[in-house]
């Protein structure tokens, strides 16, 4: 069975449309998918510093492509997308929050939940209160789940997902990988992962 590793930070409109797609895709294809929450802004700060300057400067001819893109992506997957007005968010508690409820079989929900709370209504996900609703939405122990936020274990552990995808050639989010070495960036390149593992199944 071909592994699939899916890095995300909920923070990225783009990972959105990939999560709406990715299970169904794996399951199509029979490939391991694999949850790998990080933080988006530290691979930035790491790799790929030069999008703070685009993100001060854009180009305003991109930006209206960028705009109508994302709008047509949302409608081809059914998505409702809202441009929040906190932006970028600080994510640090949503995705620590991520590998408590990887730890607890949430994730999918968890994620799912949280991506909506941002892109389509919204609200801070950096907000605690917003997160304690998110974790009692998929039946997270909402104590045990505010604890690992602080938990040097958590941090730790989303800290080494993030170095690891810089380490391994990422520069954001979504990154996959099909069996640990052939990487894919972009909500747009699933397409291609398909393919790939429809090849790795039928060299079976």
């Amino acid at each position: 069975m071909a592994r699939l590793e899916f890095f995300f930070d909920i923070s990225s409109p783009w990972t959105y449309l990939a999560f709406s797609r990715i299970e169904a895709l794996t399951e199509k294809m029979q490939a391991e998918l694999v949850w790998r929450p990080i933080l988006v802004g530290g691979v930035f700060n790491s790799v790929n510093q030069e999008l703070y300057e685009t993100r001060a400067n854009p180009n305003p001819v991109k930006l209206n492509y960028s705009v109508k893109d994302l709008k047509d992506w949302a409608d081809f997957c059914g998505l409702d997308i809202n441009w929040p007005e906190i932006f970028p968010v600080n994510a640090v508690n949503i995705m620590r929050g991520a590998l408590f409820a990887l730890d607890h079989d949430k994730l999918p929900n968890y994620a799912r939940l949280g991506f909506e709370a941002y892109w389509r209504d919204g609200l801070d996900v950096s907000n605690p209160d917003i997160l304690s609703g998110i974790a009692e939405a998929c039946d997270l122990p909402i104590n045990d789940f505010l604890t690992s936020l602080k938990d040097n274990a958590i941090k730790s552990r989303l800290r080494e997902n993030t170095d690891e995808l810089c380490q391994r050639g990422g520069f954001g989010s979504p990154t996959m990988f099909i069996n640990e070495t052939d990487m894919y960036f972009g909500n747009d390149r699933l397409l291609l992962v398909e393919e790939k593992l429809k090849n790795e199944n039928l060299q079976k």
